[in-house]
């Protein structure tokens, strides 16, 4: 194998470039070697690059279940009365739970449909049922709860799915942490 030097108008990389190819190529190559650990390999836990796919499609499908039995249960909780005081229970369960939800899909893949999923099968029953709800009923009257339902519950939701596409949810700190508990 014969080795050509560099053309005199051709700029020789530097270790850093040769340093990156190099692993670049291990990565390429233990990846044909072993796939199980490629995945593992190449995407770190946080790491905004997605793996080939989710970790736990069970789990997965659990938090999605989730999301439509939470966004069933604030349709029929959030028109609630104490005596004459209105207690939007509902909206306030899923003002609470839906980033939950969100976040926790968020770990199991970082992207946006997969981390959105709960949320939008929250988002799907509360518009379904709540307009054209069972028997022709409108389980989302025009009411203060109602919107605190829809608008408090989507803006928590959208709220974490931004914090799961920031890579926020991962553990990872921004610039502007100071905190030094290391």
């Amino acid at each position: 194998m014969r080795h050509d030097p560099a053309p005199p108008n051709r700029a020789v990389p530097g270790p850093a470039l040769r340093n990156s190819a190099l692993r670049n190529s291990a990565l390429r190559n233990s990846a044909l070697r072993n796939p199980e650990q490629s995945h593992s390999a190449q995407s770190e836990p946080g790491s905004r690059s997605p793996g080939p796919g989710l970790r736990s499609p069970g789990l997965f499908a659990l938090l999605v279940l989730d999301g439509l039995l939470l966004g069933a249960m604030g349709l029929v909780l959030t028109p609630m009365y104490a005596g004459a005081v209105p207690t939007p229970v509902g909206a306030l369960l899923s003002i609470a739970l839906l980033p939950w939800l969100v976040l926790r899909a968020g770990e199991l893949d970082a992207r946006p449909a997969v981390a959105g999923a709960p949320l939008l099968a929250w988002l799907l029953v509360v518009g379904v049922l709540g307009v054209g709800g069972p028997g022709g009923d409108v389980l989302l009257p025009a009411t203060w709860q109602s919107a605190l339902l829809v608008f408090g519950g989507l803006f928590a939701g959208l709220l974490a799915l931004r914090k799961v596409l920031m890579g926020e949810a991962a553990g990872e700190r921004g610039p502007t942490d100071v905190r030094c508990d290391d």
